[in-house]
């Protein structure tokens, strides 16, 4: 089964500046397949700071009212970071398709991050079609997921 297919819950989605028109190209995608999503920000390529929008939806990814998550700002680094703050977040910083794979089948990641000034609208298209599109494999890699959070 395709992540594509059947969403019901809506994917989070969350920008700066830097990551604004990177997200209004996902928003695209998104509703050109008919996924729902919410948008927490920004709503505009006006200067502001990523944690605004980043602990909004990384708290909507981790209490269920959001899956996944996806996650923009200029490298990808900084919001990163700081979605990864939350507890049950698993947050993924991917720059193509293979890695983004391999933090999904392998680290159950539930927000993709993505450096939006440094990739092409291809590229960012290849990373969410494998982000959506990849399963969990579960098996040894669950045992080293329930080892992430610290007690």
């Amino acid at each position: 089964m395709s992540l594509f297919d059947d969403i019901e819950i809506p994917i989070g989605l969350a920008s700066d500046h830097a990551g604004y028109a990177a997200k209004q190209y996902v928003i695209k995608v998104l509703e050109k397949k008919g996924i729902p999503y919410k948008d927490f920000g920004t709503y505009s390529s006006d200067s502001c700071d990523y944690p605004d929008f980043a602990h909004p939806m990384a708290s909507a990814v981790e209490n269920g009212d959001c899956y996944p998550g996806i996650a923009i700002c200029g490298t990808g680094n900084g919001i990163n970071m700081t979605v990864n703050k939350h507890k049950g977040v698993r947050a993924a910083l991917c720059w193509n398709k293979e890695v983004t794979f391999y933090a999904r089948a392998h680290n159950d990641a539930n927000i993709l991050c993505i450096p939006g000034r440094l990739l092409t609208e291809d590229e960012i298209y290849e990373i969410l079609v494998s982000f959506l599109n990849t399963p969990f494999e579960g098996g040894r890699h669950l045992r080293r997921i329930k080892k992430i959070p610290l007690k």
